[in-house]
């Protein structure tokens, strides 16, 4: 490569890089809007659920076919990528695979990323059979449409040409590298034990032609790479580096554990409490904005509910198993999931156009994306909450607007309505007189 390649590589990866760190800034920003909650607690266990669930799978391979085809090509994205840092030491200094002194080691290396390049074209071809031929149902279902159903096809496009042009910039590097008494730069170097059946295309041409060639698709291949890392944050494909802080910050409470909103109990405690002074409390704020319960927006939910929206990777598994979704009901969780990451988007474009501040756009989570419709659908039995295989809680969400509806609303529909007078006349959820209540007893 001429110093005039290395400085617009150089460039190209100034650029690549810089868009990415302005992506991951924004995504931070939209995340850091939610309500503080404290996962700090047990890191011990944090830990071992990111390398069991983010690193190690485990929850994939619970439907074993997409789990092994989903693991071959993560592995393949992780290792195929350790290349990433010769080719960037190459294009900035002009060197050619400058990782070959490892000798032996380096083979193994260079065959290995061949070997796993061949396994992920297989794995995204069966993904794509599976989405477009077969059209297995959560993949077609009503709430994956437009581009989010695009885009799952998109990143299978991306991951077959990136595949594809590293095999073909080897094989172009293989038959250089055998040309009787050496050519140019290219030496001796790797292993090529799938290219090598690609290289015979090559035969016939210059030697002048294929060097192109194998520039073209260097060049194509490291592009690719910057263009597809970019192109993450509109994509569900974000999952590839935010699945190991979700399963991290994950909530560690047995499933069907809610949480009580503190200012409730505060003053539940004080009501049952006859030694306590209403007087006593402390001074209240008349600046301060009086507190919300529950959330009719997505800055009323908490950062780990927002990082869970980032993290979807829009699979379907909740909604596949969601029981009121299968009975016919609006419900779809991945949906719910969908909606709140659409919603925190529009929010932070709001606050870029708005010079860092949110104006009021007369728009809310609730009601403008998810309806109440589907919030009482939920049976709250956390199938969707078990199937992820990322660990997000689609719901906690739903809870935390439904407790707005209840608490803020007074908008519960009125079989919930019912129950909750008889609770608070009868003591039971039932119509009964307090001293029928052990009635049945006597019935033989």
């Amino acid at each position: 490569m001429s110093y005039l390649d290395n400085i617009l590589f150089a460039i190209l990866l100034i650029v690549g890089f810089g868009f990415f760190a302005s992506s991951v800034k924004k995504i931070i920003r939209n995340i850091n809007l939610g309500v503080d909650v404290n996962r700090k607690d047990n890191s011990k266990a944090r830990w071992k659920n990111m390398a069991m669930i983010a690193l190690g799978q485990s929850k994939m391979v619970k439907r074993p076919v997409a789990g092994v085809l989903h693991i071959v090509v993560y592995l393949g994205f992780i290792i195929i990528n350790i290349e990433l840092l010769e080719i960037i030491i190459d294009g900035l200094f002009g060197t050619h695979r400058v990782f070959a002194f490892l000798g032996t080691a380096y083979d193994v290396l260079i065959g290995s990323f061949e070997i796993l390049a061949l396994l992920v074209l297989v794995a995204v071809s069966v993904f794509w059979i599976r989405r477009n031929i077969i059209r297995l149902k959560r993949f077609i279902n009503p709430d994956l449409k437009g581009f989010p159903k695009s885009d799952a096809n998109y990143i299978l496009y991306f991951e077959m040409v990136l595949m594809t042009l590293f095999l073909l910039m080897n094989a172009s590097d293989l038959h250089l590298q055998n040309v009787p008494g050496g050519f140019s730069h290219f030496h001796k170097a790797g292993s090529f034990p799938v290219s090598q059946f690609i290289a015979p295309i090559f035969n016939g041409m210059s030697n002048e032609l294929v060097m192109l060639l194998s520039e073209v698709f260097w060049w194509l291949h490291i592009a690719g790479i910057l263009v597809f890392m970019n192109y993450l944050y509109f994509s569900k494909h974000l999952h590839i580096l935010l699945a190991f802080p979700n399963t991290y910050f994950a909530n560690l409470n047995p499933e069907g554990q809610f949480d009580n909103l503190e200012s409730v109990t505060k003053e539940v405690k004080l009501m049952m409490d006859p030694n306590a002074d209403p007087f006593a409390a402390a001074p209240v704020d008349e600046n301060a904005a009086p507190s919300k319960f529950g959330a009719s927006d997505v800055q009323d939910l908490n950062w780990v509910q927002l990082l869970n929206a980032y993290t979807c990777t829009e699979c379907g598994r909740c909604t596949s198993s969601c029981p009121a979704n299968q009975t016919g009901k609006k419900l779809s969780p991945r949906k719910i999931m969908m909606d709140t990451r659409d919603r925190l988007q529009e929010v932070g474009k709001n606050i870029d156009a708005n010079k860092g501040v949110f104006i009021p756009d007369n728009k809310t989570l609730l009601n403008d994306y998810i309806t109440t419709e589907e919030l009482w659908a939920c049976t709250s039995c956390n199938a969707c909450v078990e199937e992820c295989p990322v660990n997000i809680s689609p719901l906690s969400i739903i809870m935390d607007m439904r407790r707005y509806l209840v608490m803020e609303q007074s908008a519960a529909p009125m079989s919930l309505n019912a129950m909750m007078t008889n609770i608070e006349n009868n003591g039971a959820p039932w119509q009964y007189n307090q001293q029928d209540r052990l009635n049945w007893k006597n019935e033989n």
